[in-house]
C-alpha cells in the first residue's frame, strides 16, 4: 500500500525531468521549427507539436507505465491480462488521449495567443467545456471501446436496481453488465453520463465475488448517491477552480523560467509550442502540491454518497462486506495523516464505522431490526 504513495513523487519527478529532458536538449524547440516549416497555421502549428509531443512523451514515460500499470497490478494479484493484453487496452487509452490532449492543447493555445495575459482564465473555461463533453460521452462512446456492455439479466436484482432508481429520480431504464473481470479482479460500479446518456453499470467482478446480492445494491446505492447528489457537476466546478488556480501558477512561474533559461531552451514566450514542457513540468510540481486538497474534494463527496446510499438502500452490513473486499487493494486502517494526504476516498476504517454508526441509530426502524427485505 505505502508503495503507492512514494509513487506519487516518483510519478512526477519522472516527469518534470522528461520535461527537463526536452528542453535542455532543444528537442522541444526542434520539434516546433520542424511544425513551423510544415504550415504558416499557427493553429496547425500548435496542433502538430502537441501531436509529436504527446507520443514522445507516451513512449519516454512507457516504462514507468509498464511497471504501474502491468508487473504492479500482477504483483498484487490484481490482473487478469498477458502483457499483449494490457498492451491493446493501453495503446487504445493513448490513441483516446492523442486526439482529446491535441484537440484541447491547440485550443487553449488558440487562447493563449488571443489573450495572452489572461488565458489561464479563459483556458480554465475551455477545460471544463471539455471536461463536461468527456463525462457526456464516455459512458456512450469511451467505456465500449474497453469492455463489452450487456443488459444485466431480468430478474429480481435487475428489478430492485430500476425500483430504487425510479425512487431517487435517476433516469435509467435498463442496468448494464461489463466484463471488467477481463482486465482485473477489482470491484466496481457505476451510475455516469447526463445530458440523456445516463447508464447504470456493474462489473462482472462485483457480481461473482459478492457474497450476495444485498452487497451488490449497497454498492449500487453508493453509486447512485453520486448521480442524485450532482457530484459530477460539482466535482467539475471544483476541479475548473483547482485548475484556474494551476493556471494562474503556470502563467506566474512560465515567465520566470523562460525569463532565466530560455535562451539555453530557445523557448520565447508562453505562446510559444515549445514552452509545453515547461507548462507540463509547472502542472505537474501544483497538482503534487495539491494533492491532499484534491483528495479531500474526493473524499468528501464519496462519503456523502455513502451516507445516501446506505439512507437509500438500508443495507449497513452489506455495504461494510463490500468495503473489506476493497481492502485488497486499499489499506483499511491507515493513520489520520496518511488519509488526508493520500487517500481520495474514505478509509475501510472510516466507512466501517459511518455503516455501523447509523445501524445504531436506526436500531428501532422495523427493517432494520428484522432483517432487511432486499434479494438475498
Amino acid at each position: 500500500f505505502e508503495g503507492g504513495y512514494w509513487l506519487l513523487l516518483i510519478d512526477a519527478l519522472y516527469a518534470i525531468g522528461v520535461s527537463a529532458l526536452l528542453l535542455w536538449s532543444r528537442f522541444s524547440a526542434g520539434i516546433r521549427n520542424w511544425a513551423q516549416a510544415r504550415t504558416r497555421s499557427r493553429f496547425l502549428q500548435a496542433a502538430i507539436y502537441v501531436a509529436i509531443y504527446f507520443v514522445v512523451i507516451t513512449v519516454l514515460t512507457f516504462p514507468l507505465s509498464v511497471y504501474e500499470a502491468f508487473f504492479r497490478e500482477h504483483a498484487y494479484g490484481l490482473s487478469n491480462q498477458n502483457f499483449g493484453e494490457w498492451f491493446g487496452d493501453f495503446a487504445k487509452a493513448q490513441l483516446i488521449g492523442l486526439i482529446a490532449f491535441t484537440i484541447i492543447l491547440s485550443i487553449i493555445y488558440a487562447v493563449i495567443r488571443a489573450t495572452p495575459r489572461y488565458w489561464w482564465a479563459w483556458g480554465t473555461l475551455v477545460l471544463v467545456l471539455f471536461m463536461v463533453v468527456g463525462a457526456t460521452i464516455y459512458p456512450v462512446f469511451i467505456a465500449p471501446v474497453f469492455n463489452k456492455y450487456t443488459p444485466l439479466a431480468d430478474g429480481p436484482l435487475k428489478a430492485k436496481i430500476l425500483s430504487i432508481a425510479r425512487s431517487e429520480g435517476i433516469p435509467a431504464d435498463n442496468v448494464y453488465e461489463f466484463d471488467a473481470s477481463r482486465q482485473s479482479k477489482r470491484i466496481s460500479a457505476n451510475v455516469s453520463g447526463f445530458l440523456g446518456t445516463t447508464r447504470i453499470s456493474l462489473n462482472d467482478n462485483l457480481l461473482k465475488r459478492s457474497k450476495n446480492q444485498r452487497e451488490i445494491i449497497a454498492v449500487l446505492g453508493h453509486e447512485m448517491g453520486h448521480y442524485v447528489l450532482d457530484h459530477t457537476v460539482r466535482l467539475l466546478l471544483m476541479e475548473g477552480l483547482v485548475f484556474f488556480v494551476g493556471f494562474a501558477f503556470v502563467a506566474w512561474g512560465y515567465g520566470g523560467l523562460t525569463g532565466i533559461f530560455g535562451g539555453n531552451w530557445d523557448v520565447r514566450t508562453i505562446e510559444d509550442p515549445a514552452g509545453l514542457p515547461v507548462l507540463m513540468a509547472l502542472m505537474t510540481f501544483f497538482f503534487l502540491v495539491a494533492t491532499p486538497v484534491e483528495n479531500t474534494i474526493s473524499r468528501t463527496t464519496e462519503a456523502q454518497a455513502d451516507i445516501f446510499g446506505v439512507n437509500a438502500v438500508r443495507e449497513p452490513d452489506a455495504f461494510a462486506e463490500a468495503t473489506l473486499q476493497l481492502s485488497e487493494y486499499r489499506k483499511l486502517d491507515p493513520s489520520p495523516l496518511e488519509e488526508v494526504i493520500f487517500y481520495d476516498h474514505p478509509s475501510g476504517r472510516s466507512r466501517i464505522h459511518m455503516m455501523m454508526q447509523w445501524k445504531a441509530e436506526h436500531l428501532n426502524d422495523w427493517d432494520i431490526r428484522n432483517g432487511p427485505k432486499s434479494p438475498q
